[in-house]
């Protein structure tokens, strides 16, 4: 029996090899549509989330790290284009994945660096690199490039600053259980129709 025979065996090392960041051939385009596969990227942030809550001194940085904001108005982003949902998720993406690894670094140029801590951060990484893949797959790239005269109405991602890794994990659970879930929500319901 061939891999491509078997869903369950495909998704099972789809999700082996995700976390590696690498590309998987062959992986379905739907991977992100598949509730349970963005339950885990969120419940690995919420335990980075928990891990970083009781830490004191070793979760300061050295200076703010920039992150995007996760507020959602359900109203305006019900109204939004799909365009303009897709943009805003991809600056977050990538707005995100700056501060991870900028923390990354900032936690490697500290006295002295838990081992934990850069396991959660590396893992972080590693989860940002297979979730814009499956985006990729899914298309929203294609949707996040606007048109020219779109783009000059689009407003501005809202960031603000954080001063420690409890803070960027709890932004980046809240920005995976809001935007993210919302926008792949509505883009696997649109693949669907």
């Amino acid at each position: 029996m061939g891999v491509r025979e078997c869903p369950a065996l495909l998704l099972l090392l789809s999700l082996l090899l995700l976390p590696l960041g690498l590309p998987v051939l062959g992986a379905p385009a739907r991977l992100i549509c598949d509730s349970r596969v963005l339950e885990r990227y969120i419940l690995e942030a919420r335990e980075a989330e928990n891990v970083t809550m009781g830490c004191a001194e070793a979760c300061n940085f050295s200076e703010n790290v920039t992150v995007p904001d996760t507020k959602v108005n359900f109203y305006a982003w019900k109204r939004m284009e799909v365009e303009q949902q897709a943009l805003e998720v991809w600056q977050g993406l990538a707005l995100l994945s700056e501060a991870i690894l900028r923390s990354q670094a900032l936690l490697a140029n500290s006295s002295q660096p838990s081992e934990t801590l850069q396991l959660h951060v590396d893992k972080a990484i590693s989860s940002l690199r297979s979730l814009t893949s499956l985006l990729r797959a899914l298309g929203a790239q294609k949707e996040a490039i606007s048109p020219p005269d779109t783009t000059a109405s689009a407003a501005p991602l809202r960031t603000f600053d954080v001063d420690t890794l409890c803070k960027l994990f709890r932004i980046y659970s809240n920005f995976l259980r809001g935007k993210l879930k919302l926008y792949t929500g509505e883009a696997c319901r649109r693949r669907d129709r």
